[in-house]
């Protein structure tokens, strides 16, 4: 017992003052940033209220500011941001519009910001059966679908010996069915089928009239295929796209197994209906079955503003195709029935006369058809804002010759010249086969690199390669 009980006083905890060191986190309000200065082109597609519109906007025009200020200018206009659905084409694209749309916004919620994929997976998982799937469809990765149709080759090759195979390939492809090179070629024909809308129903009937055995054995393959990453509860890429855009347009499936059209349910809201208003970022990378999901989300004189430039299309091999962006206008069509509009970025802030002068050169070499001639001049002759820049080109005869220089040149850079080592970059074409040479080249240099994380494959991480070589080790 306390002294105090005795005496009769009554006693308090101290209050422990704060000491001039201590800290207290304090949730910093976001307040909105100035809008930009835009040109008059720019101010023309934030303008634009209703309907399709193809905005023509080369590297540096200032494309993004342009997409975050009209999405702003319609919230500020009374828009529901969840009305308004912003798709693009990779994570990091995302993120960046997600974080600049809620600086612009100062805080105020902001609208959907994701990539194709994210959107379509949302889509798709929202409506899957229940019944059918006890847990949620996981995506395959590229390596996962690898070994999915190696295994069902290898598995086909066997049951054929034994008389029992459901897929019969052309006599002249039957030894080829075990090799890494067939398979990347059945799995291209797998995706480009998907792409296109085709089933295995579609795609066999494609195969009878061209008098192509292997597609029809493709076509069998894709609906074995197909069953099996049903009962695995996954899908890969392709499908996901496929299955979504089976939703969005609420049409009932052909040419594949009745459990796709089940994830659809029969009553409540189409998904076109949820919004407004779509921004698409980076249109020319666009497949033909993501247009058709743009088409069932945003078609029939709705509003759909969707950014690209046909001359960066490059992820052909992907299944992009450059047609998508040539025919928006006919794609797109206002309500009236006339052409989308078309509007070009025109002012280049960030390469300077000589490398713009440059690109030209390369461009004017590229047909650019079924767009308005004089917009596609517009959108090939920016005007920069700053001049200067230097374009060289090399040859070397070896690939180690290549690499040496390229680092000789850039020491020269840095030393010579005083340009610092963070503004300094080097793009090459095929990451996953050429970035380790070059990071080792320019490291023994005495060059510091910085590499992408995304752009490193995993087997040539760091913490990853030496024990990949242990377990080499162990299983020898």
């Amino acid at each position: 017992m306390s002294s105090s009980s005795f005496t009769g006083r009554t006693t308090y905890p101290q209050v422990r003052r704060r000491s001039a060191g201590a800290y207290r986190l304090v949730r910093t309000p976001l307040r909105p940033v100035d809008p930009p200065l835009l040109d008059a082109h720019q101010r023309a597609v934030v303008d634009h209220a209703h309907g399709p519109l193809l905005v023509l906007a080369g590297p540096g025009t200032g494309k993004t500011t342009t997409l975050v200020e009209a999405v702003a200018a319609r919230v500020a206009a009374g828009a529901d941001p969840e009305r308004i659905l912003v798709l693009t084409f990779s994570r990091r694209a995302a993120v960046e519009l997600r974080d600049r749309m809620a600086l612009r916004l100062g805080g105020a919620r902001g609208p959907q910001a994701t990539t194709f994929h994210s959107y379509c997976y949302a889509l798709v998982r929202a409506h899957q059966d229940a019944d059918l799937f006890a847990e949620p469809l996981r995506l395959l990765s590229g390596p996962e679908q690898d070994v999915a149709v190696r295994d069902l080759l290898a598995g086909q090759l066997g049951l054929e010996r034994e008389g029992l195979a459901s897929v019969r390939w052309p006599d002249e492809l039957r030894a080829c069915l075990t090799t890494r090179g067939f398979a990347d070629e059945v799995r291209a024909v797998l995706a480009r089928s998907r792409e296109l809308g085709l089933g295995p129903h579609a795609l066999a009937d494609f195969a009878r009239r061209t008098g192509r055995p292997d597609w029809r054995a493709a076509a069998a393959f894709l609906a074995e295929y197909l069953d099996v990453l049903d009962l695995q509860g996954v899908l890969d890429y392709a499908e996901l796209v496929h299955r979504a855009v089976l939703l969005a347009e609420r049409a009932p499936h052909s040419g594949t197994s009745s459990h796709v059209s089940s994830s659809a349910p029969p009553h409540g809201p189409a998904p076109a209906d949820a919004y407004d208003a779509v921004f698409v970022d980076e249109y020319q990378d666009t497949d033909p079955a993501q247009v058709r999901l743009l088409r069932a989300l945003a078609g029939g004189g709705r509003t759909l503003v969707a950014f690209g430039d046909p001359d960066q299309s490059i992820y052909a091999f992907r299944g992009a195709d450059v047609n998508g962006i040539l025919d928006f206008p006919d794609t797109f069509r206002r309500a009236d029935g006339a052409p989308a509009p078309v509007e070009v970025l025109t002012t280049s802030r960030r390469s300077g006369e000589k490398l713009l002068a440059a690109t030209r050169l390369l461009t004017r070499r590229m047909p650019m058809p079924r767009l308005p001639f004089e917009k596609v001049r517009a959108h090939r002759d920016l005007a920069p804002v700053r001049a200067g820049g230097r374009v060289e080109a090399y040859t070397y005869p070896t690939a180690s010759t290549e690499l040496e220089n390229i680092a000789d040149i850039i020491r020269r850079a840095h030393l010579e010249e005083g340009v610092p080592w963070h503004d300094i970059a080097v793009l090459t074409r095929a990451g996953t086969r050429a970035l380790p040479s070059l990071r080792r080249a320019l490291t023994a240099a005495g060059v510091p690199v910085e590499v992408d994380g995304m752009d490193i494959p995993l087997r040539h991480e760091p913490a990853v390669t030496p024990l990949l070589t242990a377990l080499r080790a162990v299983a020898k």
